[in-house]
């Protein structure tokens, strides 16, 4: 087995698919920037879909109207990575983390500051709403009975918008993953979850294996789940084991989690593959091993 790529839920297959493609007719020569390239055009194969409505284009926005995106990359070997948040009207966004990586001193930018870097880095804002994604937005605004001043504060999310896209990379021990989400729908303005939080959503280290999460952010940022995956992964445990432990952790310690979706795929050090979720019927990934795709569900 020479390489490894790995994406979550049903998009996840697109996703793979990219990454070992770009990763055959690349004539990188540095087969580490080779594995980050695959990985990061895999993550950015989502963005560009419009009908993944919690990646991206089309993403479903927040309770204004406005989609906002996070995006974070990390490598293995130097524990490098970077990160985006709250981005408006720039995408994909994995680039814009990539470049904040390696084009800055720092681990993550939000807001108006990554909006200012975006422009520096030569990007043009477009519109990211799509026809579809404004008409759920303007039924679920039909939909809201409470109060104003209640409405504001709290709002249920559809099922969907949980779906933050995740790509692994592996060759020869070497780590690469990537998460971009467009987060929960109908969110508070500026609103932040685990995807781009290192630690949090993703974390890679080659002595270890590399990790990334999805589900309600919230749930997995309190737990940090990432680097929970990864720690027990460097205790000896597999990656299949470590996630189920860390998933079972957060059920005993907070047995309500159980009423969100929390869910995690790994790479080992070796290039083993892992997924556990805390509402594993509903959660499936997809593995590519020198270009065998295969579906793996979570229950």
């Amino acid at each position: 087995m020479k390489t490894v790529f790995a994406a979550t839920w049903w998009f996840g297959r697109a996703c793979v698919e990219t990454a070992y493609q770009r990763w055959q007719e690349s004539s990188e020569s540095d087969s580490a920037q080779r594995l980050l390239d695959a990985v990061v055009e895999g993550a950015s194969t989502a963005e560009r879909d419009p009908q993944v409505l919690s990646v991206g284009y089309g993403g479903l926005p927040n309770r204004d109207g406005e989609v906002e995106l996070d995006a974070a990359v990390m490598e293995g070997a130097r524990l490098r990575a970077g990160a985006v948040a709250s981005v408006r009207r720039f995408m994909p966004v994995v680039y814009l983390a990539r470049a904040v990586m390696e084009r800055t001193p720092h681990l993550m930018l939000v807001g108006d500051g990554a909006e200012r870097f975006a422009l520096r880095q030569g990007y043009e804002p477009q519109q990211l709403l799509t026809a579809e994604s404004l008409r759920r937005w303007q039924e679920w605004r039909e939909q809201q009975t409470a109060p104003k001043e209640v409405s504001q504060e709290r709002a249920d999310a559809p099922r969907e918008s949980h779906d933050t896209v995740g790509v692994l990379g592996w060759n020869d021990g070497h780590l690469v993953v990537a998460c971009t989400t467009s987060g929960l729908a109908w969110k508070l303005p500026g609103r932040v979850g685990d995807s781009p939080i290192v630690g949090a959503g993703l974390y890679a280290d080659n002595e270890a294996g590399a990790v990334v999460c999805t589900g309600v952010g919230e749930e997995i940022w309190r737990f940090a789940l990432a680097s929970r995956v990864v720690e027990a992964m460097r205790a000896g445990y597999s990656a299949q084991q470590a996630c189920e432990r860390s998933i079972d952790f957060m059920l005993r310690r907070l047995p309500d989690v159980a009423q969100h979706q929390c869910a995690v795929i790994a790479l080992s050090a070796r290039g083993e593959f892992g997924l556990a979720a805390t509402q594993p019927e509903r959660f499936n990934a997809f593995v590519c091993r020198d270009g065998a795709i295969e579906e793996v569900r979570a229950g």
